[in-house]
């Protein structure tokens, strides 16, 4: 394993315990088995590191670039709740000390934005694709899906936050994506 994963295993591990903001890089380094010197190596700032923990140690999200037209709306839709749900229940614990500290937030604020991302990723992803799909003639012309996305997105992000508060962590209970994505699909599947 390179130094590189070490230190991000190291600081996934120590910002999920301790959160983004009380998190140390020496502590990281320690947890990593390196010196803070060879972590300022790969990475220019606490910043960057949390970024690369958010990209590189936490479930995606995302469809696959070939899911337009392939399995069933409702399918395709319950796989992506399902990883959003695992994300939130990842990132959590290291980002929400986040909200803690003005200036931490303005940071990341700033780091986010300039790699092109944010919290509305995911309701733009999920409404990119419904659009693909309504285009194909899967969708309903008429279905609002920006309005579908954003429910999406927010009972995936509530359900990970319940499990996340009351200490569990567990959104993988048998049909959990299949009953946040049953009640929309009237509105977004032709008849």
């Amino acid at each position: 394993m390179s130094t590189r994963e070490r230190i991000l295993d190291a600081a996934a591990l120590v910002m999920r315990e301790q959160g983004v903001a009380h998190a140390t890089t020496k502590e990281i380094a320690r947890a990593a088995g390196c010196s803070e010197a060879l972590l300022y190596r790969h990475f220019d700032d606490k910043q960057g590191l949390f970024m690369a923990v958010l990209q590189e140690r936490l479930p995606r999200f995302a469809l696959p670039d070939d899911a337009v037209g392939t399995a069933t709306v409702a399918a395709n839709l319950e796989r992506f709740v399902a990883g959003l749900l695992d994300f939130y229940v990842g990132s959590f614990p290291i980002s929400a000390s986040i909200f803690s500290s003005s200036t931490l937030l303005a940071r990341h604020r700033e780091s986010i934005a300039a790699e092109g991302a944010g919290p509305q990723m995911p309701q733009l992803l999920l409404e990119a694709y419904l659009k693909a799909e309504r285009d194909k003639g899967r969708v309903r012309a008429d279905a609002d899906v920006e309005a579908v996305a954003r429910l999406l997105v927010g009972a995936a992000l509530y359900q990970a936050f319940l499990a996340t508060f009351w200490g569990d962590g567990r959104v993988d209970e048998p049909g959990l994506g299949e009953r946040l994505v049953a009640p929309v699909l009237p509105t977004l599947l032709p008849a």
